[in-house]
């Protein structure tokens, strides 16, 4: 009985914590709040960073159990997929998308409109040629083409 009544009051005390991210705004998913996303594209290759915050009870929870629940929940913010974590903590996280973009041949690539699954405040999309900027969206729109950076190199060289 006391296994059950400790387990019971572990699970009321997640619920307190976990409750508060339930009233979220748009930029919120469970307990995180995104602040940015950049996707930098290098060929047919994304490397997404994530900058985000995290509730404050939600740090103990991430010391008992590890910080998977933390990866799932942020892969489904990003929606992509196949994407691989390359780093994460409290604060940022960073992933790698492989075949991102389409590849037309002589190095053009076709970076697709995308849509997230949260509101990103600040979204910054960089390509080897360009930066692009966009504020309170949950789309990155028209997609984008550009010139990937072996072809930039094999000129060059």
């Amino acid at each position: 009985m006391g296994a059950r009544a400790a387990a019971f009051l572990c699970l009321f005390f997640v619920g307190l914590i976990i409750a508060p991210a339930i009233a979220a705004n748009d930029e919120r998913y469970g307990y995180i709040t995104v602040d940015s996303v950049q996707v930098q594209l290098m060929n047919d290759t994304a490397l997404v960073d994530v900058h985000y915050s995290v509730d404050e009870g939600t740090r103990l929870i991430f010391f008992l159990l590890g910080k998977q629940d933390l990866k799932n929940k942020l892969l489904k913010i990003l929606n992509y997929n196949d994407a691989q974590m390359q780093h994460i903590d409290l604060t940022d996280a960073e992933f790698v998308v492989n075949q991102v973009a389409y590849s037309y041949g002589d190095g053009i690539y076709w970076y697709p409109a995308h849509q997230f699954n949260v509101v990103i405040p600040k979204l910054t999309v960089i390509s080897p040629q360009v930066i692009r900027n966009y504020t309170n969206t949950n789309l990155f729109p028209d997609g984008m083409g550009y010139f990937g950076t072996s072809t930039i190199n094999e000129t060059s060289a």
